[in-house]
């Protein structure tokens, strides 16, 4: 059985706030470490239960978190910069189920780091359902055919899971309190759970079916400020709905949105506030 691992880090054991997660803060290199570990908690439990070929792409800001030397050496590490599929990078028909673990909840809901893609985001839709990263991650693995067997992260984003997946398998490593304050497992036992949840994930995966994205979809996307959404309809094929900071996008598949959103977002980046 062939595997893949998306690892994003505001979900990951124990960590709280911005301090762990941004690599100019002085909790990052904790951060990576925790990050590290529950990758490796998942990959050990794939691998203990009949997985053959592991993948684990980090999904985390630019991408070069996890520290190579430390992860799990028969695991496969997709690292760095510009992927045209972000944190779904090197996702593809052939996988037999993906993790998706250290994810959060959707912008403008409770959780840890709460957020999808960049601050500069106020919400996303795929037609009219409201989506995070979670889900607009999970309808491109829909796409190629592979379901997402499990979800790690806070107590929200299992939710989230949960509400958009049938029968998915979740592991909750810490409970949100605030969008910085979390009540959280020792790693150790994080890292166990990781590994047990894995497992059952692996013997549940024949209940779990591919999230499958509406064809030619439509991507919205609401910005927080009249600036950014301007920015991100310089875009061919945007519109900008009047009066609001809601730019859409009609895509031909779900490839083509999630194209789109990365463009849109790097472009709604540029806008400065003074």
């Amino acid at each position: 059985m062939k595997f893949y691992l998306s690892m994003d880090m505001e979900g990951v054991t124990a960590l709280p706030d911005y301090t762990y997660v941004d690599s100019s803060e002085h909790n990052y290199e904790r951060g990576r470490r925790l990050m590290t570990q529950d990758a490796n908690a998942v990959i050990e439990g794939a691998f203990g239960s009949g997985a053959v070929e592991f993948t684990v792409n980090d999904s985390h800001s630019k991408m070069n978190n996890l520290i190579a030397e430390d992860l799990h050496e028969e695991a496969m590490l997709i690292t760095g910069g510009v992927k045209a599929l972000s944190m779904v990078e090197g996702l593809d028909a052939t996988y037999d189920g993906a993790f998706f673990a250290g994810y959060h909840a959707r912008a403008g809901q409770k959780g840890v780091m709460s957020h999808a893609m960049i601050f500069g985001v106020r919400s996303m839709w795929i037609n009219e359902v409201e989506i995070g990263e979670l889900g607009l991650n999970a309808y491109v693995a829909g796409h190629f055919g592979v379901p997402v067997l499990m979800v790690a992260g806070d107590d929200c984003a299992c939710r989230e899971a949960e509400a958009l997946i049938p029968n998915i398998v979740t592991a909750a490593v810490k409970e949100s309190i605030t969008r910085s304050a979390v009540k959280a497992l020792h790693p150790k036992k994080a890292q166990a759970l990781l590994r047990t949840k894995t497992a059952e994930a692996i013997r549940n995966r024949e209940r779990v079916l591919p999230l499958i994205p509406p064809e030619s979809p439509e991507l919205k996307i609401e910005f927080t400020n009249y600036g950014e959404a301007e920015l991100a309809a310089l875009m061919p094929g945007t519109e900008l709905i009047p009066g609001t900071t809601v730019v859409l996008f009609q895509a031909k598949d779900i490839l083509e949105a999630y194209r789109a959103m990365l463009v849109m977002i790097e472009l709604a980046l540029q806008a400065k506030f003074r």
